[in-house]
């Protein structure tokens, strides 16, 4: 009798890694489930929780697999927390789930499952791994979800790794199907509501996280045109992030939309909302996942945030290791901290830092 293959599944006590679970043992997988503690316990906090901790226990009790916490908190303030506060100290504006999928979902927890004898971690991501006759090797593709696909915020994960990547969910259309299964099997996770909010910051107020665990210059500076016409004060540049137009609390003869932070002159800079619009950016710090790196200009389709439209873009290689971006139509609000997405119709060619 051929031996079951060993797989790892990340399990945050929602439905879609329980159904994940579900659907790894019906495909004759052994299934182990583990939560990672990545902050501090708290009730309103979704990264770890009492609650969360016992829902995914009870949902292996349930399908009668082993369960395991592994205590990241060390990792996830030094690669998340730390980078986060950071980025908003230098008046950038980060996605930490992107840092959090790259050092420790597909990082710590892969290393944890080849400490247990696994070979496949798995996640209730949507989001496909597929072999590539185009590429050779094993692509990140979109889910057949594209209302819920999640790549990007997968393209930073390390390429080595994807043969050893599962993702149950990849072909599920909507969550529907998803909770359907789940009551099958009597979960209790059946109908928990997701979460939307940053999992290490409560009620989603980034704000305040800032001023509690940062150090930040919260001094008061001007908001001004471009121009340099000074029309109020701002209450810290960490409070702003370009493409902003609500909380300004300025008037002027049109609407005003931030159009850029000036860390060293300490300002706010404002103007039209045409002024935001730009179809350039350079990006840092790329990870592509179907080349080692770019050897001369090529068009693909690229994003920079996660609902953002795609369009064409000209990627050029620089020599410094940067990639320069060209849109062919000029982009809402580019900001710099974000990550602009690389991708091959559907396939994730890779993707960088907006500097």
């Amino acid at each position: 009798m051929e031996k079951r293959k060993k797989v790892l599944l990340g399990m945050s006590g929602g439905v879609d890694s329980s159904v994940a679970a579900i659907l790894l043992k019906e495909q004759g997988y052994e299934v182990m489930g583990i939560t990672m503690r990545l902050w501090e316990d708290n009730t309103k906090n979704n990264c770890f929780n009492i609650d969360i901790a016992n829902d995914a226990k009870k949902v292996c009790e349930i399908l009668n697999i082993p369960h395991y916490i592994m205590d990241c908190r060390e990792d996830f303030n030094k690669y998340v927390v730390t980078d986060f506060l950071k980025q908003y100290s230098i008046a950038k504006t980060p996605n930490p789930c992107i840092e959090c999928n790259r050092y420790l979902k597909f990082g710590k927890m892969y290393e944890k499952a080849k400490e247990l004898g696994c070979e496949y971690i798995a996640t209730g991501h949507y989001a496909k791994i597929e072999f590539s006759s185009k590429y050779n090797k094993y692509v990140l593709k979109k889910s057949d979800s594209l209302k819920k696909d999640q790549s990007y915020v997968l393209y930073s994960i390390d390429r080595e790794i994807l043969p050893h990547i599962l993702f149950p969910l990849s072909k599920f259309e909507n969550k529907t199907e998803i909770r359907e299964i789940a009551k099958l099997y009597d979960l209790p996770v059946a109908s928990k509501s997701d979460s939307q909010d940053i999992c290490f910051i409560p009620d989603n107020n980034y704000v305040d996280f800032l001023k509690k665990y940062g150090k930040f210059n919260t001094k008061s500076g001007n908001i001004v045109l471009s121009n340099k016409t000074i029309l109020g004060r701002h209450k810290g540049i960490f409070n702003y992030t370009i493409g902003q137009r609500r909380g300004l609390k300025v008037s002027y003869k049109y609407p005003l939309y931030v159009t850029n932070i000036n860390k060293d002159k300490n300002e706010v800079v404002v103007g039209r909302e045409e002024e935001i619009f730009s179809n350039e950016l350079i990006a840092e710090n790329v990870n592509f996942l179907v080349f080692d790196k770019l050897e001369k200009e090529i068009i693909f389709n690229a994003k920079i945030r996660y609902s953002a439209k795609e369009a064409k873009a000209l990627i050029s290689p620089l020599e410094d290791g940067n990639v320069k971006v060209v849109f062919n139509q000029e982009q809402r609000a580019i900001t710099p901290g974000q990550s602009v997405v690389f991708y091959d119709d559907d396939i994730v060619v890779g993707g960088g830092k907006i500097k």
